[in-house]
């Protein structure tokens, strides 16, 4: 970056306005120069492919032969090159690449798919098929891309977010809050995200998340979500509790968990499943060893609710 001195600022703002500076008093003013304006470096090239293209306009009748041939295609192809040529030596030339917003995607993977190296031509480097290529990387969410002339390509990428686990033909992957599968392998990583079961599972997840997020210190005790009957959610806690949700206000029920929870420990109980289905009660279902030892001599029925 350059900055000019005030006196150069003045010099060139009285040049843009087409105001001639005031002489210092007692001197004549020195007569105007003229100047002669000097062609762009990259200027000859392009005129000479032009002149080629001009050329092969101008051959009429004959062109068709020169089609079937395929002269026109290489001559053509070779007149672009030297347009390109010409725009790289007059500066056009990639120097940098520029990536913000990388997290998680693999860097070989984007140079890769930029396919781009210092030295290429700036109008040889196709933004939009970069940016298809880009985003199909597993981590690329969404991609933008740039050309900063004279030699810098910027790439800005959105990347996708980890939301959990799903449970899909008896094997753990990881998905977005799109739903999309980021990672079918090498997943150790995010074991600590929830596990999803269902296959519309995804589809409700960033819901469920929602709502869970209002009580945190629950949230975190939760470690897969079952998605039944296409309408409702079971939950699974870290100490193999279910936690069944009604269909219609879930939010109200987990709320109504964590105030238990708080006030009497209820996860802490000897209880395999909390039943949240019923806005007027809870329902537990305890396990059978349990119910034999608080009524010793009955047979309890497996799964007895209480």
């Amino acid at each position: 970056m350059r900055f000019l001195s005030a006196s150069q600022n003045n010099a060139a703002n009285a040049t843009a306005t087409g105001r001639r500076a005031p002489a210092r008093s007692g001197r004549k003013a020195a007569p105007r120069r003229r100047t002669t304006l000097q062609p762009p470096r990259w200027l000859n090239p392009v005129l000479k492919g032009a002149a080629v293209l001009a050329i092969l306009g101008g051959l009429g009748g004959g062109t068709i032969h020169l089609y079937e041939s395929g002269i026109v295609e290489r001559s053509v192809a070779a007149a672009g090159e030297q347009l390109l040529r010409a725009t790289a030596s007059a500066g056009l030339q990639v120097d940098d690449v520029l990536v913000e917003g990388r997290a998680r995607a693999d860097t070989e993977l984007l140079l890769a798919a930029l396919n781009v190296s210092r030295g290429t031509p700036m109008l040889a480097f196709d933004p939009v098929a970069a940016k298809q290529r880009l985003e199909a990387i597993d981590w690329v969410r969404s991609a933008t891309i740039e050309r900063r002339l004279p030699d810098t390509i910027f790439v800005r990428i959105e990347e996708r977010r980890p939301m959990a686990l799903w449970q899909r033909n008896e094997k753990l992957v990881l998905i977005d809050y799109d739903g999309v599968v980021v990672l079918h392998d090498q997943i150790d990583a995010f074991g600590g995200l929830p596990v999803l079961v269902g296959d519309s599972a995804p589809k409700h997840a960033p819901a469920l998340l929602a709502l869970l997020d209002r009580e945190p210190a629950l949230k975190s005790r939760v470690r897969a979500a079952s998605w039944i009957g296409d309408r409702r959610w079971n939950l699974q806690m870290d100490n193999g509790i279910d936690v069944r949700l009604p269909e219609e206000n879930p939010a109200e029920a987990w709320l109504r968990l964590a105030s238990l929870e708080r006030d009497h420990k209820v996860l802490g109980k000897d209880v395999i499943a909390i039943d949240l289905r019923f806005a007027d009660r809870l329902v537990v279902r305890v396990a059978p060893d349990v119910l034999k030892r608080t009524r010793p001599g009955a047979k309890p029925a497996p799964g007895k609710n209480t």
